[in-house]
């Protein structure tokens, strides 16, 4: 006997980290936020807000991306080549693309991506 139809997730949440980036393209926070907005996009996402803060000359960037499929997130440190990323998309958006636009601009050395669903 079924209980109905299988649960199907609400949204998928990816969670990467870019290992081995130039320290040069995590710095700027205009850039990261053209970067986020073009890997809405790509996912088929809609920008409704964001917020990007510099933490000064040669550090970090921390940023969010409000989407009405709800959210894409980026911490970074240079000094060390790494950023962290968060991606949460529901309803017909794609989070994997976003990750592949990040990736292809930022060309770090590996990644590790971890999938959940939600929901």
């Amino acid at each position: 006997m079924s209980d109905g139809p299988p649960h199907l997730p609400k949204g998928m949440h990816l969670l990467a980290d870019f290992h081995g980036v130039a320290a040069d393209r995590l710095q700027d926070p205009l850039s990261i936020e053209t970067l986020l907005r073009e890997a809405a996009h790509m996912a088929g996402a809609t920008p409704v807000g964001g917020h990007f803060h510099p933490f000064g000359p040669g550090l970090g960037v921390t940023g969010v991306l409000l989407l009405q499929e709800s959210h894409i997130s980026i911490h970074t440190w240079p000094e060390h080549g790494f950023a962290a990323v968060d991606v949460f998309m529901c309803g017909r958006a794609r989070p994997e693309r976003a990750i592949h636009v990040l990736q292809a601009a930022l060309q770090p050395e590996s990644v590790t991506c971890r999938e959940t669903p939600r929901g």
